[in-house]
This record gives C-alpha cells, sequence and structure tokens, in this order.
C-alpha cells in the first residue's frame, strides 16, 4: 500500500468524455485518456483493506453479486500505478483477466459496488485503472503474441467467439493444445463485436486482440456455422474435446395484438445489422435498419435497450422513448441491497444522456406495459398502447404486474425495438449432441466443472448460466478450458 492517507487525501475522478451532443456525430470511442498524475492519484485511493471484496467474484444466497468475477488482482495493480510500475500492473492485470480492454469498456463495475471505500465514499475508479493499464501496454508495444513453448498434440474445438470462446482459447493454447474456433458470423468477436455498438467497444479493439490470438497459435473460422457448415460428427472425429460458447441468443418475443406489423424488430437484429453495415460500407450499402426520422420506442429497460438508443440517435431518429417495466430505481441503496453487494440505483448511462442531449429529455419512461401495436392500411406500425402497471412479488416470490385503471397512453411509434432479453441458447447444436438441458433450456453443465452430459463436450457462459455479463463469460471461458485441459491431460497447471 503505497499511500495509507489516499483515499483521505483525493476525491473520485472519473474520466473525461467528450460532449454527449458532438459525439452523436460519428462512430467514434469517446473516453479520453487520463493524464497520469491523475491516474496514479486515483491509484492510492486504493484502502489495501484487511478483505479486498472488490476482487472476491461471488455471490450471496437470495441476493447479488460481489467483487469481480475473474478476480482480479485490484489493490495490488492500483498500488503498482500508483508507483508508477505500468509494466508490472499490466502483468498482474493479465494474469486473472484475458481481456482487460474489453472489461475496461464495458463491463459495469462489479469491483467498484464491492469497494470497502464504497461503504461512505466513492469507490475506486477500478474500471479506469484497468482501461489505462492495458491501453498503456498497447501503446508500449508490452503486449505481443506469447505462443506456448510445446504443443501436447492434443486438439480442441470450440464453438463460438464471444468473450467465452476467446477466453476458453486463449487458455487451452497456453497449455498447448492446438485450438479451432468456429464463428457462424463472418467476423470474430460474437458479442464483442455484433451485440454491442462500436462507440462503446470498437470493432479494431477486438480485432487487435483476435490478430494476437492468432499469432499465438489459434485458429479462427468464421462463416463457420456447426450443425450446418461442419457437422457435429465431423467435430467428433476431428477433436479430442469440444467447448461450447455460442451464448444465450434466443431473443424474448412481446406477444401482444399487432406483433406482426412491419417496423417491428428484435434489438439484437438492429444492433447486429447496424455494426455489419457500419463496417462493411459505412451504411453505403443501405442493408440496415434505419432509425432516421422515425419515432423510436425502445421495449425494455436494460444495457441492450441503452445500445439501441446510443444508435438510434445517431441514426436520426425523430424521438425516441424507452420503456421500463418496473419503477425508476432509488438514488440510494435500498435495505435490502446493502454493501458489499452490487449495487441497484438509479443511474444515467452514455445513451441516455446523449438522447437527453439531442432531444431535450432523459428517453426513460416507467411502469409501462405494451398492450397493443397498431398499423396503417399497408400493414406499417404507426402507433403502440400501453398501460402503467404496478409490480408486486407473489406469495412465491414472483414478480406480478397490476394494471392502474385509466393509465392508458398512445404512443406515435414507427420502429419499436424488443430489448426484453433472451430466452435461452439456440436448440440446434444442442439437439445434434443430444445434451440435457436444465429447466430454463440452458445447456446442463454444473458450474466449475462445465462438463455436458457427453462426454468430452463442455459448455461456458451464457448458453450454461443464462445471459450474463462479459466478466462472466471471461470466467466461465477460462474456468472451462482448465476442466477440458484435465480432462485431456489428467491434470492441469491452468488457473
Amino acid at each position: 500500500m503505497g499511500k495509507p492517507t489516499g483515499f483521505l487525501e483525493y476525491k473520485r475522478e472519473n474520466p473525461t468524455k467528450r460532449d454527449p451532443f458532438e459525439r452523436t456525430k460519428n462512430w467514434q470511442e469517446f473516453q479520453i485518456i487520463m493524464p497520469e498524475a491523475s491516474l496514479r492519484k486515483q491509484g492510492s485511493r486504493c484502502m489495501d483493506c484487511g478483505v479486498p471484496f472488490c476482487q472476491t467474484g461471488t455471490t450471496m444466497a437470495g441476493s447479488g453479486e460481489i467483487g469481480c468475477p475473474v478476480y482480479n488482482l485490484i489493490p495490488e495493480w492500483n498500488d503498482l500505478v500508483y508507483r508508477g510500475k505500468w509494466r508490472e500492473a499490466l502483468d498482474r492485470l493479465h494474469k486473472t483477466n484475458n481481456f482487460p480492454e474489453f472489461t475496461g469498456r464495458v463491463c459495469p463495475a462489479p469491483c467498484e459496488g464491492s469497494c470497502t471505500l464504497a461503504i461512505s465514499d466513492d469507490a475506486v475508479s477500478i474500471k479506469s485503472i484497468e482501461y489505462h493499464i492495458v491501453e498503456r501496454g498497447f501503446q508500449e508495444g508490452w503486449i505481443t503474441p506469447q505462443p506456448p513453448k510445446t504443443r501436447t498434440g492434443k486438439k480442441v474445438a470450440v464453438v463460438g467467439s464471444g468473450p467465452a470462446g476467446l477466453a476458453a482459447a486463449a487458455q487451452l493454447n497456453k497449455a498447448g493444445h492446438l485450438v479451432t474456433v468456429f464463428e457462424r458470423e463472418d467476423r470474430i468477436g460474437g458479442l464483442l463485436t455484433y451485440g454491442i455498438p462500436d462507440v462503446k467497444l470498437a470493432n479494431h479493439i477486438v480485432e487487435r486482440r483476435v490478430k494476437l490470438l492468432e499469432e499465438e497459435g489459434i485458429l479462427f473460422k468464421a462463416n463457420m456455422e456447426v450443425g450446418k457448415d461442419i457437422t457435429t460428427a465431423e467435430l467428433d472425429k476431428e477433436f479430442d474435446a469440444v467447448i461450447l460458447c455460442t451464448g444465450a441468443t434466443k431473443p424474448r418475443d412481446v406477444e401482444v395484438e399487432g406483433r406482426e406489423l412491419n417496423g417491428i424488430h428484435f434489438a439484437m437484429d438492429f444492433l447486429t445489422a447496424n455494426t455489419k453495415s457500419l463496417l462493411n460500407s459505412n451504411f453505403q450499402d443501405q442493408d440496415y435498419i434505419d432509425a432516421k426520422d422515425k419515432h423510436v420506442i425502445v421495449i425494455g429497460g436494460g444495457d441492450t435497450g441503452t445500445d439501441c438508443i446510443t444508435t438510434s440517435v445517431r441514426h436520426g431518429a425523430k424521438s425516441i422513448t424507452q420503456f421500463d417495466i418496473n419503477k425508476t430505481k432509488l438514488e440510494e441503496r435500498p435495505a435490502n441491497n446493502p454493501w458489499p453487494m452490487f449495487p441497484i440505483v438509479h443511474t444515467v448511462d452514455d445513451g441516455h444522456k446523449e438522447a437527453k442531449a439531442v432531444y431535450g429529455n432523459d428517453p426513460r419512461a416507467y411502469q409501462l406495459m405494451t398492450t397493443k401495436f397498431v398499423g396503417d392500411e399497408n400493414g406499417n406500425l404507426k402507433e403502440l398502447h400501453t398501460i402503467s402497471v404496478e409490480t408486486k412479488i407473489d406469495e412465491n416470490g414472483q414478480k406480478t404486474r397490476h394494471p392502474i385503471a385509466g393509465s392508458e397512453k398512445v404512443w406515435p411509434a414507427d420502429l419499436v425495438l424488443l430489448a426484453v432479453g433472451f430466452t435461452g441458447p439456440e436448440e440446434k447444436i444442442i439437439q445434434q449432441l443430444k445434451l440435457e438441458t436444465d429447466k430454463r433450456s440452458n445447456i446442463k453443465a454444473e458450474y466449475g466443472q462445465y462438463v455436458t452430459s457427453v462426454e468430452g463436450v463442455y459448455a461456458a457462459g451464457d448458453n450454461r448460466r443464462g445471459q450474463s455479463l462479459v466478466v462472466w463469460a471471461i470466467h466461465e471461458g477460462r474456468e472451462a478450458a482448465r476442466e477440458c485441459d484435465r480432462y485431456l491431460m489428467g491434470a492441469s497447471n491452468l488457473p
């Protein structure tokens, strides 16, 4: 601990971001690099607590998540940054996290919610420090390919190139196995590439890491859907083990009158088409769902819904509204959400700030349930009907929605984006491999072991645990790689 009084002397300083209105004119990332002196002060705020909950990575029964799922050695690299030892800080960061440039951009930072300083003050700016450590590493040329010195001769197929798949591939390659990653899309990255707008995680950041992994010996095969372009039988014949990291990509629908009208789309279809068109032609191919001059309504109050706002603002939508079926959250932690759990409080995300800057108000509307879509004579969406609801918890602990009489409202709508979550992984590969599933239709594989009902086949990430965070996907990919390595070699040195 470099400066015992740092947390008393310095206040939290967040990284500067470009003006919300100005940045909506392009698709560039908008976080500005902080001066080194400021970052060292921020590192000195770390208290080096006796029990660093920030790095615990666990859950409390019946409550919420605590700390960093990949067990980042946060107090260690905070101290190293304070001391100006950036290279050492990078080494400690990479020891637990294969891709800090991803989590440093898109992770909601459960570590900060569990920071001891956050009990009575602003948390240490852990996420910002992580981001700056890894970017300093790339800038200085410290991050270079590290291929394994020897090969085992064992071959492993990783299906899916999202954060879980990339993490599993990286770890297995370190162990000396020959790894092939299959991706059905035309670019590597899965959710990282096509599920997150370029302004939050630019494609060149993903490609930078993929290129390193290729140089370390991993083989990537895009436009290759397992079960279609290559059969599961061929996988079984060619590889010694398989890790499934296919995500939970089946979107949850909104089943109300008028759902068949033109102009209603799933959020991921909207986001994927947008990024493809941006990367392929800078939108010149017109092969995307355009929000320009449209009244856009996003149904769903989560991060995916906010990404739809971010994208629609840049298209030039006429108006944007985001429906949340729940009440607005409190500014302070409620009694049932104490430290060190991840704080469930009201926040204003970057997309909300941009919408307010352009349209003059926060785009969110609360306690709304859609009752009907209405179209014109050509089958095109023109309006949406809602009713306000009150959410209650029944005797079984389940949420129930109760309409509020007289609260009906009609909204003009040309484009509706459904961002109400996902129901589980797609079933084709599950059926072909004859895998057991759990009651939520996820692949059945015990946490910590990851082995499925079929020997030599493992599952990690959202297809096993359900829709979750990028950092949890990285964690599960790493752990599944360890278990797969143990299966192949009888023992494993992977963490």
